[in-house]
């Protein structure tokens, strides 16, 4: 009814906008073909350049095309913002109008879901908290807009992103990276002009920038023609040329504005009536009567939309005189209703904005508090999932702290159970500033527990003892470290280990040690070992609690990790006792994981096993997440260590289900590349792919991410791609970094290094390598890494034996290996293989065949399901029999020996070896039929022949031209040292004494054109 009598302030007719529509349109045609390929835009704009209009005109188009459209916008009261205000409203409407679709996609997950949607379900409260819950959320939402967009095009429209909060933020992210499937369009708007530099939208948009998938859309303003066409519209006929220009000058072409100048100018007014355009969004308000102004005023301080009966209650008039002043409001194109939420908004947020500026300070504080009075007298008219936000902003802001300060509390608390952290943790900071400014007899009606899930039990009851400072400083600690805002977490925390040191406290402390240690790892400022150190001081001596428990544990992984060995061992014991004592299953299960492989990388390997599988067990009959979790990735990944990698695969399916159905996203990229290293050992390389792959795709931090890049490089080495082999290594050790080194990454990745300066001929460097890792140590329990860097070496050093250059300190360099070979346990088969291996590895770098030796690492590796390293061994013993003039029945075996081999090389890929094995073929003269099968056919450059690697060809090239190692690194950015040893290797291979005499040969041979050799020579 209000609607038929409004004045006319938009135009009826959609003015310009093509483009962009058209874009827009395509996308939506995109997402509707086929199976469907979601859709991601940000339409960015000045305030009031027709960014709602564009997406009203979108929204129209496509709900004719049949199209579900779910608009959401992000709602601003005062300065706070609701946590997932915009999702949680857009799934509400997908309820709506798709209920029964949207009742399936969310079946058995509702919850979890109902977090963002509280009309799912009652949210399950969580025993613990752990880091990944936000992350969970997130998957989940993932999957169920994919789900629902199955078989219906849903178009998910959220404005007004510069006002989201952090959540908001992180979760449009999330969706932005990881929508692979479904009908889907999600776009989202926001003010460019408000996008300041420390604006928390600008790094998001930053991100977005670099995703190839997301599309930017930048409105502009109008030109003269389309300011005409759009006042045309609004006042119903051709408007007066000089008018337009007049509008134009003054608009400057941002459609809100002409809309307000046009009525303006029909209405009577000059427009350059006013001062400024602010002003001018004022007239209209100054124009109604004077209880309309007042309820203007109130829907303004009220939130993005006031509820009707909110409304009533604050305004406090009959209603008759409230209907007539909404009228009012309407009429004059300054409010609108919101059928939706049964209220009013207002029909731009410019004037809102306007209106609230305008208010004076004690006004502004009025309006909070009668809000505030009133929604705690009826809190019905509010969404429940708003109700104690909204409570809490407008207490803070009408500056009562008595009242602010609980119900400050009561929120964070609504926002840690949504998972909303970035929210959680602001609102702890409101209420430490709030803190000191309310009275004590408040504060001591105020509980840890209710407002304090990580209150650390420090012997006092928490049900009778006042709620502390220090325990909201703990929970914004855990907060800020859940949401990733570690700066501010670490911040708090030294704050309250100071507060501490005045008013000690060692239990306490003890917890602000250890998530001062996590903090410091995730900030890479150390390994966090000094403050861990600390909390074992402060709890040692102290009666069991679960706080001891927890310092116990988190100890004990950490030697775990860096230092395995009996201390590791006891502090695991330790942790998994006085957890039991004090009930901390959760702890507990923690402790004995920890507990079990240590127990494994001390040779107590069916007892570790079996402590791992009950760990898993009973933490899947707790339902204790976290926990199955981390087992379904340390199980599996210390059966691989132990060679049990087809039992491991089994697991590591399992795992991978497991945390895609849970939405654990770290988990599962350490899943997936736990899962590639057990395929790689079991020769199915082109699955490991997939899994790093797979591992790749997901949003996860560094260590993971790392992991993968690790296991790329170890299949390019294999492969022989060996500039793709140093790119992959070079991120891994840019993700892992320095500050943190651990066995279990620092090993491999030096394993590889030396893999790959041996393939290029660099074998200075992968000493060099070689001795850095053995300087660190091989610390107890790490054989798992350490058989393969040995190995590594040794067979760098055979490879090159031989070379004049590198024989001065190959003596010293053997006994190096030979005694950190005596310090690593033998205590599986795949171990005792590694030894058996190296051992004629040793032999080889001394000029030996010893073909027994080798049979016996054949014999060792046959039944290992290893079929690389056993293919490798293979070929050795086909050369060592070869080497040591055997006769025809072992030639015989060495020729079926070279053709399993070459068969492995060939389905793996492995180039390297599948060269070397034809080369030996070749060099030994067997039979074409029963030599091994190359996998490509034979090169015709007489380099291959040669055996020269590809970086040995440039050297050669250069050398041919006559340049100095000096001149020659310079070209191919390398050391003089390393130039020196590739001519050296070089030399060795054409067997030549001079570089006079390489350079002839390599013309004899034709292997470099001379228009070639020129053209490197001149670059």
């Amino acid at each position: 009814m209000l609607g038929a009598v409004e004045t006319r302030t938009v135009s009826p007719v959609f003015v310009g906008r093509a483009g962009e529509l058209d874009a827009l349109n395509t996308a939506l045609a995109r997402a509707t073909a086929g199976a469907g390929e979601p859709q991601a835009l940000l339409i960015g704009g000045e305030a009031g350049v027709g960014k709602t209009r564009l997406v009203e005109e979108f929204a129209a188009e496509a709900r004719r095309r049949g199209a579900v459209v779910a608009p959401g916008g992000c709602v601003e009261i005062g300065a706070d913002g609701l946590p997932f205000a915009p999702f949680s409203t857009a799934l509400r409407g997908l309820r709506r109008e798709l209920p029964g679709r949207l009742a399936a996609a969310a079946a058995g997950q509702e919850e979890e879901l109902a977090r963002l949607l509280p009309e799912l379900g009652t949210v399950a409260p969580e025993a613990r908290r752990d880091e990944q819950g936000m992350a969970r959320l997130f998957e989940l939402t993932a999957r169920l807009l994919e789900r629902v967009a199955a078989e219906h095009t849903v178009v998910l429209a959220l404005e007004d992103l510069h006002w989201a909060d952090a959540s908001t933020r992180h979760l449009l992210s999330y969706l932005f990276r990881t929508l692979r499937t479904g009908r889907l369009v999600v776009l989202a708007t926001y003010r460019s002009d408000d996008i300041h530099r420390r604006h928390p939208l600008r790094p998001l948009l930053a991100e977005l920038d670099r995703l190839r998938t997301v599309h930017r859309i930048e409105l502009p303003r109008f030109n003269r023609e389309e300011v005409g066409r759009q006042i045309a519209g609004i006042l119903a006929r051709e408007p007066e040329p000089d008018r337009v220009d007049e509008i134009f000058e003054r608009s400057d072409g941002n459609a809100f504005f002409v809309e307000e100048l046009a009525v303006a100018s029909r209405e009577g007014h000059r427009t350059g009536l006013t001062d400024s355009l602010r002003d001018l969004l004022l007239v209209r308000v100054e124009r109604l009567p004077e209880s309309a102004q007042q309820v203007v005023r109130f829907v303004a301080e009220g939130g993005s939309t006031v509820e009707y009966r909110l409304l009533s209650a604050v305004a406090r008039l009959a209603e008759d005189d409230l209907l007539d002043a909404l009228r009012s409001t309407v009429n004059a194109g300054i409010l609108t209703p919101a059928p939706e939420r049964d209220g009013y908004r207002f029909r731009h947020s410019l004037v809102r904005e306007a209106v609230s500026d305008d208010l004076l300070p004690g006004e502004r504080s009025r309006l909070n508090r009668r809000y505030a009075e009133a929604l705690e007298a009826d809190p019905t008219p509010v969404p429940a999932d708003e109700r104690v936000t909204r409570l809490a902003s407008y207490w803070y802001h009408a500056h009562d702290a008595a009242k602010a300060l609980p119900a400050v509390l009561d929120a964070s608390v609504e926002a840690r159970r949504r998972h909303a952290y970035s929210e959680q943790l602001g609102l702890l900071e409101r209420a430490m500033e709030l803190w000191d400014a309310v009275p004590d007899d408040i504060r001591a009606t105020l509980r840890p527990l209710d407002y304090a899930e990580v209150y650390p039990p420090c012997g006092c009851d928490p049900e009778t003892t006042p709620l502390r400072y220090l325990d909201l400083m703990a929970e914004a600690a855990v907060a800020g470290r859940f949401c990733g805002e570690r700066e501010r977490a670490m911040k708090i925390t030294k704050r309250a280990l100071r507060l501490l040191d005045e008013d000690p406290d060692p239990l306490r402390a003890a917890w602000f040690w250890v998530q001062r240690s996590r903090l410091t790892q995730s900030l890479a400022r150390g390994d966090g070992w000094a403050e861990l150190s600390t909390a074992q001081d402060l709890v040692r001596g102290l009666p069991p609690s679960e706080v001891h428990a927890d310092v116990l544990a988190v100890a004990a992984g950490w030697w775990m990790l860096h230092e395995p060995g009996p201390e590791a061992m006891a502090a695991a014991e330790r942790a998994v006792e006085y957890a039991r004592m004090v009930g901390a299953h959760d702890i507990e299960l923690n402790a004995r994981l920890t507990l079990g492989g240590l127990m494994v990388d001390a040779g107590d390997i069916d007892r570790g096993l079996a402590e791992l599988y009950g760990v898993k067990d009973r933490a899947t009959e707790l339902d204790v997440i976290t926990v199955v979790c981390r087992s379904h990735v340390n199980l599996p990944s210390v059966l691989e260590g132990v060679g049990r990698s087809e039992e491991a695969v089994g697991l590591l399916r399992e795992g991978v289900r497991l945390t895609r159905r849970l939405g654990l996203l770290d988990t599962e990229g350490w899943v997936w590349c736990n899962l590639a290293e057990s395929l790689h050992s079991l020769g199915r390389w082109d699955e490991a792919a997939e899994a790093v792959a797979n591992a790749q795709h997901l949003e996860q931090s560094a260590k993971p991410r790392a992991g993968a890049w690790m296991l790329l490089a170890h299949l390019a080495l294999g492969r022989g791609e060996m500039a793709a082999a140093e790119r992959h290594l070079s991120t891994a050790r840019a993700s892992f970094g320095t500050h943190d080194p651990m066995p279990q990454y620092s090993l491999p990745m030096a394993s590889v290094a030396i893999g790959i300066a041996a393939a290029e001929g660099r074998l200075p460097d992968a000493r060099a390598e070689l001795l850095t890792a053995l300087d660190t140590g091989l610390p107890p329990g790490t054989q798992r890494y350490g058989w393969p860097l040995l190995l590594a070496a040794t067979t760098a050093e055979a490879d090159a034996y031989g070379n004049p250059a590198t024989e001065p300190d190959r003596p010293q360099i053997l006994e190096h290996l030979r005694t950190a070979a005596k310090t690593l346990a033998t205590g599986v088969p795949v171990w005792q293989a590694y030894d058996i291996w190296l051992r004629a590895e040793l032999l080889r770098a001394e000029g030996r065949p010893a073909p027994e030796e080798w049979a016996a690492v054949v014999a060792a590796l046959e039944p290992l399901e290893r079929p690389y390293d056993l293919a490798r061994a293979r070929f050795r013993l086909a050369e060592a029999l070869l080497a040591s003039g055997a006769g025809e029945d072992e030639r015989a075996r060495a020729t079926e020996l070279l053709r399993l081999s070459g068969a492995v090389a060939e389905h793996l890929g492995a180039a390297p070896l599948a060269r070397s094995v034809a080369q030996l073929a070749r060099r030994a003269r067997l039979a074409p039929a029963t030599a091994a099968r190359e996998p490509a056919p034979a090169s015709t450059d007489p380099a291959d022949a040669l055996g020269l690697t590809g970086r040995e060809r440039d050297v050669l090239r250069l050398v041919a031209a006559g340049h100095t190692n000096r001149r020659i690194a310079e070209q191919l950015f390398i050391s003089p040292k390393t130039a020196s040893v590739h001519v050296s290797n070089i030399l060795a291979k054409l067997g030549v004494s001079g570089r006079g005499e390489a350079a002839a040969l390599a013309h004899r041979l034709g292997l470099f054109p001379a228009s070639a050799g020129k053209r490197q020579a001149a670059g």
